[in-house]
């Protein structure tokens, strides 16, 4: 038998992302998954900010960047010509220290995260298969075939399900996955392409109701191209040829492509759904086991990259005893809302790229690629698409563990907004993978009042800093005087006050947490 705190099934960019987590609270794992070894294909390719945020923490987001491509510009084309470019190069400026969506092929983002794993001690059990499990409430035991045939028990404080779409996990707890399928088929297909476009830019077909789309990869003239069969179009996705990806692609642009290689094509069903819950006793589902909806702003494998990230630090506390076992609680709470809201913005996302309705098709051929740059320029339009499609916006206002007083321009749930002081950013502070009290602009007297109450009792916890209440962080937090703010270990804002006092800290605390280091129940 094998005994360990988590089991991750699974380990795709989900289960290898959330692996690295446990890693850096030094949590025990084993994680399985049925393929030979990380994929060799592309697959999901564009890595939002908010992911390289996190993954800035740990060292790997100038790594992940140096393998990819930034889209810093969009074209809209209409029977092989430009009618309108967009500069994207501006869009998160002063919102995040990367604003930018990197392209970078998922092959390489998986090597990265398993490399990663491997240089820390751990490795992925290939070709093990989960094929039962039961949770008694106190542990999950679950039986693993290994590739020889070989079937052997495991024993968990946890399992994570991080197996994809037609994830065998949820199917075991009996979760329900509703929702649509899309009345479309989907073509994906890395390709060498020669054309007069240049190799700079997001190229976007306007289509009558069909979306077609071109990604610039690294390396000279690669491209992955996205798009769709029209409606009506319904064979079966294992039926479909890339010769026929490519007529539908020529006849939607009205061009004829120079396509000197097809390196990987893939055609498929999208569905939109959700499962009713994030969690079913010691059970969790997270990544494409949870939510899964069209590519429509390369949000998918971000979120899934996010559930595990939220999911760590309440795992990591429990386990570790410093947390009650309610606070696992958060992570459905908190993950459920947020998947229900992104499928909402991907299928409006999906409609507004594709639509046949006459209104919608006029506006998106018509009018869209002639006002798009224009409107970027306004900074209301500017921050609000960032903080959409980077995922940065992503609040947990509404939920238990947010504790606010006083007024801010940003709420406890909030990810911490990202500012410099003196040249640094504010992120390099917050690396650790503990809780962090801010203070910003504490006399002496309050700071060192403040650090006597909670520093003894929370020492292990909570590391505390006073900073300067500089003009950028007035600016962040639309305060104007000395306030504090504790960030949750994922570094989104716990609880905010204008209050220097521990007093109502401290019962925040006591909430999941207790002085001693023991469960608080």
């Amino acid at each position: 038998m094998i005994e360990t705190d988590v089991l991750i099934v699974g380990a795709g960019p989900t289960g290898l992302a959330l692996a690295v987590q446990l890693v850096r609270y030094g949590v025990d794992f084993l994680i399985i998954d049925t393929k030979e070894t990380t994929t060799p294909f592309s697959r999901a390719i564009g890595v939002q900010a908010r992911t390289l945020e996190i993954y800035d923490q740990i060292g790997l987001a100038d790594k992940l960047v140096s393998l990819g491509h930034r889209a810093e510009k969009a074209k809209f084309l209409k029977g092989g010509a430009v009618l309108g470019e967009a500069n994207l190069s501006e869009l998160g400026v002063g919102q995040s220290p990367y604003p930018f969506v990197l392209l970078v092929e998922q092959g390489l983002h998986e090597e990265l995260l398993y490399n990663h794993l491997k240089g820390n001690g751990h490795d992925v059990l290939w070709r093990h298969e989960l094929l039962s499990l039961a949770d008694d409430g106190e542990a999950v035991a679950a039986d693993v075939r290994g590739p020889d045939g070989t079937v052997f028990p495991v024993k968990t404080r946890y399992i994570v399900a991080c197996d994809g779409a037609k994830s065998s996990v949820r199917h075991k707890l009996g979760l329900t996955f509703e929702g649509d399928t899309v009345e479309r088929l989907f073509y994906v297909a890395d390709i060498e392409l020669e054309w007069p476009h240049g190799h700079d830019a997001l190229q976007v077909n306007l289509g009558e109701n069909t979306l077609t789309a071109f990604f610039p990869l690294k390396g000279e003239n690669r491209w992955r191209i996205v798009g769709t069969f029209p409606k009506g179009h319904n064979k079966d996705e294992a039926a479909v040829p890339y010769e026929e990806i490519e007529e539908q692609i020529e006849h939607d642009m009205g061009v004829k492509l120079d396509i000197k290689k097809v390196n990987w094509f893939s055609v498929y069903n999208v569905h939109s759904r959700a499962v009713n819950a994030f969690s079913k006793g010691r059970c969790f589902v997270a990544g494409d086991a949870a939510h899964i909806h069209t590519p429509a702003g390369a949000q998918g494998m971000n979120t899934g990259i996010q559930d595990g990230y939220n999911l760590a630090w309440k795992l990591a506390l429990v386990l570790n005893s410093c947390a009650d076992e309610k606070l696992l609680a958060t992570y459905n709470e908190e993950r459920l809302v947020n998947a229900r809201n992104l499928l909402r913005t991907t299928d409006r996302f999906f409609e507004f790229a594709a639509s046949e309705e006459w209104l919608i098709s006029f506006l998106r051929n018509n009018i869209f690629p002639y006002v798009f740059d224009t409107a970027l320029k306004f900074d209301f339009v500017k921050n609000e698409l960032f903080a959409t499609v980077s995922q940065t916006g992503i609040s947990y206002s509404d939920a238990s563990l947010s504790a606010e007083s006083g007024k801010f321009a940003v709420k406890a749930g909030d990810r911490m907004p990202w500012f410099e002081l003196d040249g640094t950013s504010v992120y390099d502070e917050i690396k650790e993978p503990r809780f962090h009290l801010l203070v910003f602009g504490a006399d002496e007297g309050a700071w060192k009042k403040m650090s006597d109450e909670l520093g003894a009792k929370w020492q292990d916890e909570i590391i505390l800093r006073s900073l300067p209440l500089a003009d950028e962080v007035k600016r962040a937090f639309g305060n104007e005087g000395p306030f504090l703010a504790l960030l949750r270990p994922d570094n989104y804002i716990g609880y905010l006050s204008d209050d220097l006092s521990a007093k109502t800290l401290k019962e925040y605390l006591e909430r999941y947490c207790s002085r001693s280091g023991r469960p608080a129940v």
